[in-house]
C-alpha cells in the first residue's frame, strides 16, 4: 500500500512539473529575435540621424508634381531629380540622373537597405527608375507623368518585378 501511495504522489508531482515545462517551452517559442525584412535591415539596428533627416526631406516633398527634368519643389520632380534635390538639401552631392546615381552607388542587397539608401528599378524610362528607401519596406519616389511624389511599398508586385537593387551614396 505504501508503494501505491508513493506512486500516486509521484504522479501528482509529475503533472504540475510537466505543465510548467510546457509553459516554459511555449513562452520561449513566442519570443522572437528581430527579423530581417525582405526589404531592409533588421528593425533592431539604429539608424544614423543624417539618414533619417534625408528621408524626412524627401517625405516633406510628398504631393509635389512629377515633372520630367524637374529638380525643384516649385517646378516638380522626376525620379532622379527628387533624389538629387533631397540629397543636396541634406548636404550630400550626388549625380543628376538615375543611371549615374546607380553607377556611383555602392550596391546594397534588398535585405541590407537602410533609410536614405537608393532603390533602383528597371522601367521603360531611360536609365531606369530610382527612389529613396524610407524604412519598413517603403520608398519615396516621383512616379511618372501626371503623378505626384509619393511613398509606396517595395513589396508591391509592380516594383518587385522590376527590382534592380539598392545603392548607398552616403558612405555610412
Amino acid at each position: 500500500m505504501a508503494d501505491n501511495a508513493n506512486t500516486h504522489c509521484k504522479r501528482l508531482l509529475l503533472v504540475p512539473l510537466t505543465a510548467m515545462a510546457c509553459l516554459l517551452f511555449l513562452t520561449a517559442c513566442s519570443s522572437r529575435a528581430p527579423e530581417r525584412n525582405e526589404f531592409g535591415a533588421s528593425q533592431a539596428l539604429e539608424v544614423d540621424p543624417d539618414r533619417l533627416h534625408l528621408v524626412q526631406i524627401a517625405r516633406d516633398l510628398i504631393g509635389a508634381p512629377y515633372r520630367y527634368g524637374g529638380t525643384q519643389p516649385g517646378y516638380g520632380f522626376d525620379c532622379s531629380g527628387l533624389v538629387f534635390y533631397s540629397y543636396k538639401q541634406g548636404g550630400v552631392s550626388v549625380p543628376r540622373t538615375a543611371a549615374q546615381q546607380r553607377q556611383y552607388a555602392m550596391p546594397v542587397s534588398a535585405s541590407g537597405l537602410r533609410p536614405g539608401d537608393l532603390v533602383f528599378f528597371d522601367t521603360r524610362a531611360k536609365g531606369g527608375h530610382v527612389g529613396i528607401y524610407s524604412g519598413q519596406g517603403r520608398f519615396i519616389h516621383a512616379p511618372s507623368s501626371g503623378g505626384k511624389v509619393r511613398e509606396e511599398q517595395l513589396g508591391k508586385p509592380y516594383w518587385r518585378k522590376r527590382w534592380l537593387g539598392g545603392g548607398n551614396l552616403l558612405g555610412s
